[in-house]
C-alpha cells in the first residue's frame, strides 16, 4: 500500500502540469513518445532479457502497449477538449472498467453495472450542466478510453504477476513494459504528430522530462508493484485516491476560479454511482 500511496501524491501533481504546461502547446503525440522513451531509458539498463521466455516477454510488451502506449494516447488528447478537474472526474471511473473487466474474464455479465455507469454520465452533464457540447462529451469518452486501458492494464499486470516466481527481480524485466508502450507510441508521433509543435521552453522540456523519468519511469513501475501486493478492494480505492489528490494540487495551485458548486454536485453523483457498485459488489457474494 505504500507504493500506491507515494505514487499518489507523485502523480497528483502530473494532471495540473500537463493541463498547464502542455496541452495545447506542445503535441500531444510527441509528449507521450517522449514521455515514455525516457522511462524506458531507465529501465533498459538494469534489463536482463534472459529472465522472461519468449511468451512473457510479449505479454509484458502488451500490457505496457495498452496500460501506458494506449492509455496515453487517448489521456493526453483529453486535455485538449476537457480542464484538468473535469479529466480528474472522469478518471473516477476506473474501478468500473476493472470490475466490468473481471466480468468478462469470468464469463459473467452484471446489468447493475450500467446503471451505475448511466449514474456517472449524469454527474459528467451536471459539471457542465449549462455548457454541454460535442466537444465535451468527445472529450468525456476520451477520458473512458484512457480509463479501459489503465484498468486493462493493472487487471492483466496482476494475473501476469501472479504467474512469475516470487523471486524474479521485477525490476530486471520492466523495461519489456516501456519497450511495448514505445512500440505503439513511436508510430504513433511519426504518423499523426505535429513536428511544428514540439516544445520550445525550458519549462516545457523540463515538464516532460519529469513526467517521463519520475512520473512514468518510477511511478509506473512502483504502482503496478504495489498493484500485486494489494486485494483488488484496495486497488480500486488507491486508484480514486487520484482524483481528489489531483483536484486539491490544481485547484489550490492553478485553478481557483473553478465553479466548486458543479464539481462538487457532478462529482458527488459520480462518486455516488462508485459506491452504489461497491455495494452491490459486496452485497452479490452473501446472496449468492
Amino acid at each position: 500500500m505504500g507504493y500506491l500511496v507515494g505514487v499518489t501524491v507523485l502523480w497528483a501533481f502530473s494532471f495540473s502540469l500537463i493541463g498547464v504546461y502542455l496541452a495545447g502547446q506542445v503535441d500531444s503525440y510527441f509528449a507521450v513518445m517522449l514521455r515514455i522513451a525516457l522511462a524506458a531509458l531507465v529501465f533498459l539498463p538494469v534489463l536482463r532479457p534472459s529472465l522472461l521466455r519468449g511468451r512473457q516477454r510479449l505479454a509484458l510488451m502488451a500490457l505496457g502497449a495498452v496500460q501506458l502506449g494506449v492509455m496515453y494516447i487517448f489521456f493526453y488528447q483529453s486535455f485538449e477538449l476537457l480542464s484538468v478537474p473535469e479529466v480528474l472526474l472522469f478518471t473516477v471511473l476506473t474501478p468500473l472498467y476493472i470490475a466490468l473487466l473481471d466480468d468478462a474474464l469470468f464469463r459473467r455479465f452484471t446489468p447493475f453495472h450500467l446503471l451505475t455507469a448511466a449514474l456517472a454520465v449524469l454527474g459528467a452533464a451536471v459539471i457542465r450542466f449549462k455548457g454541454l457540447t460535442d466537444d465535451y462529451w468527445v472529450g468525456f469518452l476520451v477520458v473512458q478510453g484512457a480509463n479501459i486501458c489503465f484498468a486493462l492494464g493493472q487487471v492483466g499486470y496482476r494475473r501476469l504477476s501472479a504467474s512469475l516466481p516470487d523471486e524474479l527481480p521485477r525490476l530486471s524485466v520492466f523495461g519489456w513494459f516501456y519497450l511495448g508502450a514505445l512500440a505503439v507510441a513511436l508510430p504513433a508521433f511519426l504518423v499523426l504528430g505535429d513536428a511544428s509543435a514540439l516544445p520550445t521552453t525550458g519549462v516545457q522540456w523540463g515538464v516532460l522530462a519529469w513526467l517521463g523519468l519520475v512520473a512514468s519511469g518510477v511511478g509506473y513501475f512502483l504502482w503496478n508493484l504495489g498493484a500485486v501486493r494489494v486485494d483488488a478492494g484496495a486497488l480500486a480505492i488507491m486508484n480514486n485516491a487520484l482524483v481528489p489528490a489531483g483536484l486539491l494540487v490544481n485547484l489550490v495551485i492553478w485553478n481557483r476560479d473553478a465553479d466548486l458548486l458543479r464539481l462538487a454536485l457532478g462529482g458527488g453523483i459520480i462518486v455516488a454511482s462508485l459506491v452504489l457498485n461497491d455495494w452491490w459488489q459486496r452485497r452479490t457474494p452473501a446472496t449468492a
